[in-house]
């Protein structure tokens, strides 16, 4: 069972639009900031605005806009587990199954089945009260499971667990994913997340899909400033010269692997601040290199991440010895040099979007 979805949606002034398929048993991971348009675009699949144009279909077959909610067969889970506080976690799985008209018993073994699933059958006859965060949005996703979607969609459903439940509940995702054989529809801020989860990955910024792709591929030469800054790499984009190398602002030429740009060609390089090498300020011109004036200093988890005032957008990572050792200070003129094959270049026009 696919889901195809090519739609405009308005809430209030703000307008999203995006086309995109998701195949059975297949995690589209959706990536953008805050404000971008992410649960807008979950909302009008799921049936929650009325604002909407386009086509949604599931395995081919279209979901008119009038289609409610509780009818699309679209399980929506959000940040939140959203339970019923005076059901227990059996009563709460089994409401969905109830609400399409499911008789009282059947539905109470379909939740029992769910809850099976995501190992808490032994909490049926508690309360949300009395459960952990973790217990609470798993009872959640049974609750989204048991009314026995065709495709699932997620709105951070892990953004309010600690490291170690939220492992968990990732693992439990992958393995109903393998097991259910539905579209999956994961919007997250985490890279985690779409590294585990999703083999597709789009990046939404201001309403619009600006990248979309092969996971590896998206967080590997991510084309948005967000993108790059969750995937922890350096962007830099600008146009071809004449030798074939990236030319970005004054005093900032990037050769590397990947595409050869041509003179005038608008283009884009990637690269991890920890490939940066650090060199004082006297050091010998060479390719790949800039100069800089440190103007910020911040704790990285290799030691020290620093920032110059000619390129700000430039993230720099240093070891704290090494930091020692070069007297790395604001203020401090030095010189900052990338090998080449650290460097991922390619042409934005071959941007899929």
């Amino acid at each position: 069972m696919s889901l195809d979805v090519d739609i405009v949606a308005r809430a209030g002034s703000f307008r999203a639009e995006a086309a995109f398929s998701v195949a059975p048993g297949e995690v589209l991971a959706v990536l953008g900031p805050n404000g971008a348009g992410k649960s807008t675009l979950l909302g009008a699949v799921a049936g929650h605005l009325s604002a909407v144009s386009g086509t949604i279909a599931l395995n081919g077959a279209p979901i008119a806009a009038s289609v409610p909610p509780h009818r699309r067969r679209i399980g929506l889970l959000g940040q939140r587990p959203m339970l019923f506080p005076h059901l227990s976690a059996l009563e709460n799985v089994a409401f969905g199954p109830r609400a399409q008209g499911m008789p009282s018993s059947a539905a109470r073994e379909r939740a029992l089945d769910q809850l099976a699933a995501v190992d808490l059958r032994e909490i049926a006859r508690r309360r949300p009260a009395d459960l952990s965060g973790g217990q609470q949005q798993r009872v959640a996703l049974a609750r989204a499971l048991a009314a026995d979607p065709l495709a699932l969609l997620l709105d951070e459903p892990f953004s309010s667990l600690d490291a170690e439940t939220g492992t968990q509940a990732r693992r439990l995702v992958a393995q109903l994913r393998d097991r259910l054989r539905i579209p999956v529809v994961l919007v997250t801020h985490d890279p985690l997340d779409a590294i585990m989860l999703a083999a597709r990955t789009v990046v939404v910024d201001g309403g619009r899909l600006v990248q979309q792709g092969p996971t590896a591929e998206v967080l590997g030469h991510p084309r948005s400033r967000f993108a790059a800054a969750i995937a922890g790499v350096n962007l830099v984009t600008g146009t071809g010269a004449a030798d074939g190398s990236l030319r970005a602002e004054p005093g900032l030429g990037l050769r590397g692997r990947g595409e050869t740009l041509r003179e005038g060609e608008s283009g884009s390089a990637v690269f991890a601040p920890s490939a940066v090498r650090i060199l004082p300020a006297d050091a010998a011109p060479a390719e790949n290199c800039w100069r800089g004036t440190v103007s910020i200093m911040e704790a990285a988890p290799a030691g020290i991440r620093l920032f110059t005032a000619e390129h700000p957008q430039l993230a720099v990572d240093c070891p704290s010895g090494a930091a020692a050792a070069l007297g790395i200070r604001p203020g401090a003129d030095l010189t900052f040099r990338v090998d080449p094959a650290d460097v991922s270049i390619r042409r934005e026009t071959d941007a899929p979007v």
